[in-house]
């Protein structure tokens, strides 16, 4: 019989290593886990290496655009036991975070509204999900002694998609997004990496995302350009959020009424009809930020944003990307005099890189009415 690997021999050298069940501690681990607010917890080991030629292709083809951090510690997004020592396992969490009743379609055809990606117009995800990975994580360590163990959120270097696809959560869409039968894709994902040699929960293999190319055909910037091939520098949710400069002139009329991120995708993908809207009162709406009209938004302070955006996703941008975000937005909008004459106004109180929006904006709302005007003759 070969030996056992480092990791369990340390467990089974520890004095309760021998009398520990496993297999009952992870029953255990999903019943808390539910109990916690998750969907569903799985279980797997943390060798991600099929993903590393893909990842490795998409890197070189510099697709991460100014996401440099994508391109550090790649040793430690294949390799988690980097970031916990004698880590082996990874314990994949699923929580869904759909709100109900924010209308994303309705508001995505009004183009005097701002539309904010569902996942951030709620608290923080990253706060609630890591605060309840550690209480889960607390919970472990009560039953099974003092191990190893760490909470991730979006957090560090972890391959996450990766992880819970391995550990049976879903398979990766061609949109790039976690997909699952029952829940579409309207979830966030968090981990706890453990050296404790829970057993593996067995993964399906099934893609079933079949012919459907929906996402692709829908996505407002042809930012998919392939089957699960995301060229990030084309896409609105990173255009809007981790792009610090002037939006592409090209990019900005497709980007439509959408000030932070995006969610076409995962609107057209035909597993959504399967999601449930959230019950986590965490994710529910604040400020109505699931439909404020696009001047009201543009009006904002930097104290007023820092307010309004305080304990939300919506503070990974900073007050001038949030005004040259709306601006774009409010040069889509539908022709209105009033809009004109709030970015004229505007335009003198604002940094360089607003100011450039604006006037981009301005020119066309005049381009747009003229249009309009001719149209009616």
């Amino acid at each position: 019989m070969p030996a056992p690997p480092p990791t369990a021999r340390r467990f089974l050298n520890r004095p309760w290593g021998r009398s520990m069940d496993l297999d009952a501690l992870a029953r255990d681990i999903k019943r808390w886990g539910r109990e916690l607010g998750f969907q569903q917890i799985a279980i797997t080991d943390l060798d991600v290496s099929e993903f590393r030629t893909r990842f490795d292709r998409w890197l070189t083809a510099g697709r991460h655009g100014e996401m440099k951090y994508l391109a550090r510690d790649v040793a430690k997004r294949f390799d988690a036991s980097r970031l916990v020592s004698g880590a082996c396992r990874a314990i994949v969490a699923r929580i869904d975070y759909l709100p109900p009743d924010t209308q994303p379609l309705q508001v995505l055809e009004r183009g005097e509204l701002g539309y904010v990606s569902r996942y951030a117009v709620g608290r923080d995800y990253h706060k609630v999900v890591r605060a309840r990975l550690r209480k889960l994580a607390e919970r472990i360590n009560s039953g099974a002694g003092p191990d190893r163990l760490r909470a991730f959120a979006d957090s560090a270097p972890i391959l996450e998609k990766a992880l819970a696809a391995k550990a049976g959560l879903g398979w990766i869409g061609k949109h790039t997004l976690l997909l699952t039968r029952d829940a579409g894709s309207w979830f966030f994902l968090g981990e706890i990496l453990t050296d404790l040699p829970l057993p593996i929960d067995a993964p399906p293999r099934e893609d079933h995302c079949g012919r459907c190319t929906a996402c692709i055909t829908v996505c407002p910037t042809d930012a998919i350009v392939a089957p699960r091939e995301l060229d990030a520098r084309r896409c609105i949710s990173y255009l809007t959020i981790e792009h610090k400069g002037p939006i592409p002139v090209e990019l900005r009329a497709l980007i439509g009424n959408r000030i932070f991120g995006c969610d076409d995708c995962q609107l057209a993908c035909p597993w959504n009809r399967f999601a449930q809207p959230s019950v986590e009162a965490d994710f529910l709406p604040r400020h109505r930020l699931d439909r404020t009209p696009l001047l009201d938004l543009f009006a904002w302070s930097e104290r007023e944003f820092l307010l309004r955006t305080e304990g939300t996703a919506l503070r990974r941008i900073d007050h001038s990307q949030w005004l040259r975000n709306v601006a774009v937005a409010l040069g889509n909008a539908p022709p209105e005099p009033r809009i004109i004459e709030e970015l004229w106004w505007r335009r003198g109180s604002v940094n360089a890189l607003v100011a450039e929006h604006v006037d981009w904006a301005i020119t066309r709302q005049l381009a747009c009415a003229s249009g309009a005007v001719a149209k009616s003759l």
